[in-house]
């Protein structure tokens, strides 16, 4: 019953039409970003300690932010993530990405015009000091290489497991049914998450894939000083980071739809389109 509600939520969200008997609230989008410097997020970067920002590898760039490798003799495997600083379990995130330049020197060949966004994340302090990826749900962000087809928003899993089609997916990646982006052209990328019920993916306005219940498992995770969550153990949280993989990109409009909050129409703080009760946050009129 539970997830059957949320979807129809989700799809009354997507397709904007107004449950009924609600007033239709305003959205109210949050900039991730404030686009002068990296205030409320945080670097964690292989065999560096979190903070550590090895090659000022993540900066802001004339209002962006961008993954450069040009303090780097070669990529050693120095994968690195950018943290926002506050979790997150159900929302809407969106931002515009773009790949640019060559690869760092001896950058892993899969990761030719290769990044993501992983949501459903550990803190970055919990990782070990070489770890690799963070346990978390990667939207994978992929650039044409001008020749083959190559989709984007698909998705990875370190660390994780999902399901599909009421069964468990135990690959580690699966691609999404978006068009192929070749070039530096900006892309627009958008994740729906539903807590550990419901994950969606959408790519210029279209959605592309699909799935449920994220949970811990699986592997693709080198590093951990101390294994994250127990196998089984379903996701209804966590960080959200953005990736450097050896392939210079940059990232736009970073923002971000919270669904969880007070749904008492009462209130003077509530919206139509939240999706998660949290009568603890309800404000009223004295």
């Amino acid at each position: 019953m539970q997830m059957r509600i949320l979807t129809f939520y989700s799809l009354a969200l997507l397709l904007s039409i107004p449950v009924l008997g609600q007033k239709t609230s305003e959205e109210k989008w949050e900039s991730m970003f404030n686009g002068k410097d990296l205030h409320n997020w945080k670097v964690k970067i292989r065999n560096h300690p979190v903070g550590d920002n090895f090659g000022n590898t993540f900066r802001v760039e004339e209002g962006k932010i961008v993954v450069r490798y040009d303090a780097y003799d070669e990529f050693r495997e120095r994968f690195g993530h950018l943290f926002y600083e506050k979790p997150y379990s159900f929302y809407r995130i969106r931002l515009q990405y773009r790949f640019v330049g060559q690869q760092a020197k001896n950058g892993p060949e899969w990761a030719y015009r290769n990044s993501g966004i992983m949501v459903h994340g550990q803190p970055a302090e919990s990782m070990g000091l070489n770890q690799d990826f963070p346990v978390s749900i990667e939207v994978q962000l992929l650039g044409g290489n001008g020749k083959e087809k190559r989709p984007t928003c698909n998705l990875c899993t370190p660390g994780t497991n999902v399901e599909m089609d009421g069964k468990l997916f135990t690959p580690h990646c699966i691609n999404s049914r978006s068009d192929t982006y070749h070039g530096d052209q900006w892309v627009s990328a958008e994740v729906l998450v539903l807590g550990d019920s419901l994950i969606r993916h959408f790519v210029n306005g279209k959605e592309v894939l699909h799935y449920e219940k994220p949970q811990v498992g699986g592997g693709n995770v080198d590093g951990q000083d101390v294994i994250y969550g127990k196998t089984g153990q379903l996701l209804g949280g966590g960080t959200i980071s953005l990736q450097s993989e050896s392939h210079p990109v940059e990232f736009r409009k970073i923002e971000i739809l919270d669904l969880a909050g007070c749904m008492d129409p009462k209130a003077m703080n509530y919206k139509s389109y939240y999706v998660k009760s949290m009568p603890e946050l309800c404000r009223y009129k004295k």
